[in-house]
């Protein structure tokens, strides 16, 4: 797998996990293990994939393991979804975690992101995830990883119901934090 030009390593070589989601079951599994790294509480993770791949589910997996309460929506119309959670590792007890659930799947103007505030949300402390990172390609900074989410092609059996189809996931970690949330994974 390549590392995307969005997400320049900054630890000497990047960190690489390699992973097999046989179910949801196991997708959620990795998002608690995520979810319980205090370095959750300001990262910047993107997510790569084909549509359909998984990535809103698992983020969704993701924030729910946080605490997030409510409805959980894709932010494809949106490009951006505001999340707050108070039950995070790394956060002053009662103090709300700032989630922000991007998807620049739609996105074409780069003068969007100084329009939007895009810049602002990504320089505050939070937590970053973000879909389709390679359409805001020079306006983001770097990312402390990356998850990559695809189809099991080599799974001798395929359900139906595509949210419970094998995964090939692969955790790759750029930065200290990055590390950090890579080696949670892995307990």
């Amino acid at each position: 797998m390549e590392i995307g030009p969005h997400v320049p390593p900054i630890v000497g070589r990047p960190m690489r996990l390699d992973v097999r989601w046989a179910n949801e079951n196991d997708t959620q599994s990795f998002a608690r293990r995520l979810a319980a790294c205090p370095a959750i509480a300001h990262a910047t993770i993107t997510l790569q994939g084909d549509l359909g791949a998984g990535k809103t589910t698992f983020v969704r997996h993701l924030l729910r393991a946080l605490g997030v309460q409510g409805r959980i929506k894709s932010p494809t119309y949106a490009v951006v979804e505001p999340h707050s959670a108070v039950v995070c590792p790394g956060m002053q007890a009662g103090a709300p975690l700032a989630i922000w659930h991007f998807d620049f799947y739609r996105f074409t103007d780069p003068r969007e992101w100084e329009d939007a505030g895009f810049r602002e949300l990504f320089a505050n402390p939070g937590l970053k995830l973000v879909e389709w990172p390679e359409r805001a390609v020079g306006l983001m900074p770097t990312a402390d990883a990356e998850l990559h989410i695809e189809a099991d092609e080599t799974s001798p059996t395929v359900p139906d119901d595509n949210s419970d189809t094998p995964r090939r996931a692969s955790f790759t970690a750029f930065t200290g934090a990055g590390e950090s949330l890579l080696r949670a994974t892995q307990s």
